[in-house]
């Protein structure tokens, strides 16, 4: 079967279920694994996809996500050939999607360990009196995540409660209003926007009572095989 994977973090799975010899084509944002970004075919950005190359490649299963893809695309796509969109808010969606997709390549069993054994990792992490925070993943417009995203799931899982939970998806959001919401921890993202320590430091002045810290986007993004490495960042989170 060959693969394309539109999907940075679903491309780390395919990766993690052995499907070296079927992934023909990723886009350029498919980071990991290093040796499959230097040498696999890349197919655009997820948001700006080559169809030409895609054609080329004639894939028997391209793999997209609804919310990473544009839509458009991903309908073009799906008129020459079979595309599983994939659509992950949370924790449970996230494993229900390893097995969806180890089953739609032939790795039943392979995706049945990968969840149980990210299962077994979020059962042993204690989660602590939740403390209240915004994540922001953007500036100029500042953006957080609203609650029916999979990151603010994964913010409760590592004990932080999203003062933004009431809303959706990733609303822009101003100072003012979030000094009015007293959060006790900001937590800037590296990724999609790469905040650094000077982003911190700013930060850290604006809200002088608050814990402002760089997080690892990927670890609370990354809905996938990525997931076994969280319990454990997020542990080492809960003692900042």
């Amino acid at each position: 079967m060959k693969l394309i994977s539109l999907v940075p973090s679903i491309t780390e799975l395919l990766y993690t279920l052995g499907l070296e010899q079927e992934v023909a084509g990723i886009t350029r944002f498919c980071v990991h694994p290093q040796n499959w970004f230097r040498t696999k075919t890349r197919v655009g950005g997820t948001k700006t996809l080559n169809i030409e190359k895609i054609r080329a490649l004639r894939p028997e299963l391209i793999i997209a996500n609804r919310e990473e893809n544009v839509k458009e695309q991903v309908a073009a796509l799906q008129e020459l050939f079979p595309v599983l969109v994939t659509d992950v808010n949370n924790y449970p969606e996230a494993l229900n999607m390893i097995s969806a997709i180890g089953a739609a390549t032939q790795r039943t069993s392979e995706a049945a360990a990968l969840v149980s054994a990210i299962e077994k990792e979020f059962a042993g992490l204690h989660i602590p009196v939740q403390k209240k925070a915004v994540y922001f993943i953007w500036k100029d417009p500042w953006m957080t995540v609203g609650g029916d995203t999979f990151i603010s799931d994964m913010m409760h899982r590592a004990g932080f409660t999203n003062l933004y939970a009431t809303k959706n998806r990733y609303p822009v959001v101003s100072m003012e209003e979030v000094q009015a919401l007293a959060p006790e921890y900001l937590l800037l993202a590296s990724e999609p926007y790469p905040f650094k320590e000077e982003h911190r430091e700013t930060l850290q002045q604006l809200f002088p009572g608050c814990r402002v810290l760089l997080v690892d986007g990927e670890l609370f993004s990354w809905y996938g095989s990525r997931m076994l490495k969280a319990p454990t960042y997020f542990q080492v989170l809960q003692k900042s």
